[in-house]
């Protein structure tokens, strides 16, 4: 990669650019903020050598899970994304409970409609 246009976490940790950078693929020089987020939470090193264990066609993905997990543990130091699983959790069996209680009304209204007929 040229010199001039090293990818963000290159950027980030001012060194050159290496041709077979692990990183260039997957923190583009126009999002800095990015790797900033993953190596805040993860590291460099320990970024590399996850990425270094996943098959090439699976790493954009894990990018993808690294960041927005270091996202959240940056909003949320505590529960991190744990605490959006549990929130949506909730939320699903809020729903699933109104569901219940729908088709409850719905069957009670059919039968009392029924028996007048």
């Amino acid at each position: 990669m040229n010199p001039t246009k090293r990818c963000a976490a290159c950027k980030y940790l001012r060194r050159r650019c290496p041709k077979d950078c692990i990183f260039s693929p997957y923190f583009p020089p126009t999002d800095p903020d990015k790797f900033a987020c993953v190596h805040r939470i993860y590291g460099a090193g320990n970024v590399s050598k996850m990425l270094q264990q996943i098959p090439v066609q699976a790493r954009a993905e894990a990018v993808e899970s690294l960041c927005f997990e270091a996202k959240c543990r940056v909003e949320d130091p505590v529960y991190g994304c744990v605490g959006i699983i549990s929130l949506l959790q909730t939320q699903i069996q809020k729903t699933q409970s109104q569901i219940a209680q729908t088709q409850a009304e719905i069957t009670i209204a059919q039968t009392q409609s029924s028996q007048f007929m």
